[in-house]
């Protein structure tokens, strides 16, 4: 670098610095500004020979993510100094200690919880789950561990496009799978929705690309639009005196392409692309009556849908979010959403948990807040010692559903529970024992199963029985993380009940083979009932589901135990090299790993992928290396957990190989209509059909197809030549399982 390339640098991060304590000014106080300088100094010192991946210097990275903690979280010293601190620990030879004595126990318990666990891991664990739940130890003391992180997360994500495909991948996987429901959970939803945007950026380019071209192209008549359709309500709510401010704004890339996916329509069909939000000025005494009084005059001008009115002033959702929402009809045809709130709720609406706390500082009520509730519900879950990390993630992942519903008790309390959750999980919410004793319940007076799903509004009452037990079953309908971390806890001690059983049993049987219960004659066990763990053996030897008859026959049989994936190799390195000892030749066209090898593989049933597709390796326990499309169903969960085990994979160019794929049609109908379609499909493109299935119905057309393709961009040609048929409406591509 040139002496003047450095001499900018160091005035950029000056410059970074200096924003930084403008923004953070208004709540210092005393010898704050003193001791967030010796953060910087400090992190500028650890750092001062890295550099990002991107080229640029590492200070400026938690120089971002500090500015992150005060911009745009609300976040106040302690959260600047760990902000500023927090790769310290983990990139240097600086302990916890060292900051402990610098900045106090806070900041260091927060650093602490930042701070990656290193190490070896076990094949079957996962760091990154490991890592996650030792983060969230922190948040039942100090929340701020949390809001650190995500700013961390947020510029990760802002910054990606240095990082390599396959890490980009990872990462945005576990930011969708976790930390965007995490900022969700938490109120802030400003950032959960640039979270999930740029997701969308790294795992769908493509998709990304075209919804940000079609928002930019319709901004004009957008902006048109906004202004004709909020003019009358304007004009109302001058009349009235009341200070507000009228925002129109288009839905975040993501719930748009969510849209678009789940009820499989095109950009044009999303009828609800953009949001007015009124905000009121006014103060907390009148904000209900404000809120009411804005709902009746948007309401007289625009025809309003009765499904659509979502209140959450009167019920705040449990992270403290406020607002009235109704959908109404426009003039020219078109819904929109209106959302009306007061400042106080926008602030909280946007900055989330930091927010909440400063208005409730102000406000002398003593009640529990949503979010205190739900923390609680984390320190449960982080008690059960004996839970794996990818248990605990999976509870925890359940306990930031997005909706939820209010039921009440027979006499009258409500209670809140995640959208879609049963009868069984209301139970579990009341007391541990009762759900684990329920039997069924009457839902506003009528009996019902345990499985039932509550409405908003149900009142609840649940009936018990001493003889019940929980089984494996109800994990299939149970949502709740009380619920689930109970019913898991009784399974494993009835589990261990079994297994004493079939242990005894096992050693009684090796005994009359005059054989001796070791880890030799175990591992013969484990290998001919194909099971993984001893425990599992006993368990179903005790259950009665393995024939006791059948343990003696291991003295016959003498083949050695064969060693499993899981104890043969630690890393995915050694795992390739040992495939291409073993199987030596090329197997179709793909690469895989760093070195971009060709390795044996086989194709994930769960999406089917085919040659063009974006896809990665995953290096599974027993079956060797499974090829996912990144846009696989259990994509985003095996780049969440697992993301140790994913490999690189890239398709070549292709010879004449089939593979199947599923596309589905839909349009109007008319006399000749099959015959076009299959006419284009065997006899134009020359593609073989597995299967092909049309319904008509009142003139409209559904049907789907299997068939035999090279790659994606013969499928491509083949979904443009089907679109281009009279009265084909879409084509759109679907998961063969």
């Amino acid at each position: 670098m040139t002496e003047f390339e450095i001499e900018e640098e160091k005035r950029e991060i000056l410059r970074q610095y200096r924003k930084l304590l403008r923004h953070a000014k208004p709540f210092l106080k005393d010898d704050d500004a003193k001791i967030i300088k010796k953060a910087f100094k400090m992190s500028q010192e650890a750092h001062k020979n890295m550099r990002r991946r991107s080229g640029e210097p590492y200070i400026f990275h938690p120089l971002a993510v500090a500015q992150i903690c005060v911009e745009e979280i609300g976040l106040g010293t302690t959260s600047i100094i760990s902000a500023l601190l927090h790769d310290v620990v983990e990139d240097t030879e600086m302990e916890i200690e060292d900051i402990e004595r610098h900045f106090g126990k806070k900041v260091a318990r927060i650093i602490d919880g930042l701070t990656k666990i290193s190490g070896v891991f076990d094949y079957g664990t996962s760091q990154q789950a490991e890592n996650f739940r030792k983060m969230l130890l922190t948040l039942s003391d100090d929340v701020r561990v949390i809001l650190v992180k995500l700013a961390d997360r947020l510029h990760n994500m802002r910054t990606l496009d240095s990082m390599p495909r396959h890490k980009q991948l990872r990462v945005s996987s576990e930011t969708i799978y976790l930390y965007a429901p995490l900022a969700h959970r938490l109120g802030l939803y400003s950032i959960k929705s640039e979270l999930e945007d740029l997701f969308l950026k790294y795992s769908e380019p493509v998709k990304y690309a075209e919804i940000v071209d079609k928002i930019n192209a319709s901004k004009a008549p957008r902006d048109r639009f906004v202004r004709n359709f909020i003019n009358p309500i304007q004009k109302e709510l001058s009349k009235r005196d009341l200070k507000f401010t009228i925002k129109g704004r288009p839905k975040s890339i993501y719930s748009i392409w969510n849209k678009m996916t789940s009820q499989e329509i095109g950009f044009e069909k999303v009828y609800d692309l953009f949001a007015i939000r009124i905000i009121l000025d006014l103060p907390p005494e009148m904000e209900k009556a404000g809120c009411w009084q804005v709902y009746s005059v948007v309401t007289d001008y625009y025809q309003p849908n009765p499904d659509r009115l979502r209140d959450w002033i009167s019920t705040p959702k449990s992270n403290g979010y406020e607002s009235l929402h109704t959908t109404v009809m426009s003039k020219t045809g078109t819904w929109v959403e209106v959302q009306i709130r007061t400042k106080r709720m926008d602030e909280i609406a946007e900055k989330g948990y930091a927010a909440h706390w400063k208005y409730k500082e102000s406000d002398q009520s003593s009640t529990e807040s949503g979010l205190e509730i739900w923390i609680s519900k984390v320190r449960e879950i982080l008690e059960r010692e004996n839970a794996s990390a990818i248990e605990f993630v999976d509870d925890f992942k359940h306990s930031l559903f997005n909706e939820e519903i209010f039921v009440f008790t027979p006499k009258g309390e409500l209670k809140k529970l995640p959208g879609g959750a049963s009868a069984l999980d209301f139970a579990f919410e009341i007391h541990s024992e009762i759900g684990a004793r329920c039997i069924g319940a009457k839902v506003n007076q009528k009996l019902v199963p345990i499985n039932h799903k509550l409405k908003t509004g149900d009142q609840v009452e649940i009936l018990t029985s001493n003889k019940q037990k929980p089984n494996e079953g109800w994990l299939s309908f149970v949502i709740t993380s009380k619920g689930r971390t109970r019913i898991k806890d009784e399974l494993k001690e009835q589990k261990k009940s079994a297994a004493s059983e079939g242990r005894e049993i096992v050693k009684r049987k090796l005994k009359q083979a005059k054989l001796e219960l070791n880890s030799e004659n175990l591992d013969k066990l484990l290998n001919r009932f194909n099971l993984k763990s001893a425990l599992d053996f006993y368990y179903l030897v005790g259950k009665g589901k393995i024939d006791p008859k059948d343990i003696k026959k291991i003295k016959s049989n003498s083949e050695k135990p064969r060693k499993s994936i899981q104890q043969t190799y630690s890393d995915i390195e050694s795992f390739q090299r040992t495939i291409k000892e073993v199987t030596g030749e090329k197997r179709d066209q793909l690469l895989i790993g760093e070195d971009m090898d060709i390795v044996q593989y086989s194709l994930a049933p769960c999406c089917n992928p085919i040659p063009g597709d974006d896809v990665f390796g995953f290096v599974s326990t027993h079956e060797g290396i499974k090829i996912h499309r990144i846009n696989c169903p259990n994509a985003t969960e095996l780049l969440s957990k697992h993301g140790h085990r994913v490999v690189k994979a890239k398709w070549t160019s292709q010879s004449e190989v089939s593979f199947l794929a599923g596309l589905k049609i839909r349009g109007t109908d008319r006399v000749g209509m099959m015959n076009d379609v299959t006419k284009i499909i065997s006899s134009e493109l020359k593609v073989n059909m597995r299967s092909i299935a049309i319904e008509s119905e009142n003139g409209i057309f559904d049907g789907s197809i299997q068939l035999y393709v090279q790659n994606t961009k013969h499928l491509e040609m083949l979904t443009k030549k089907l679109e281009n048929i009279e009265g084909v409406e879409e084509v759109a591509r679907f998961d063969i399982h």
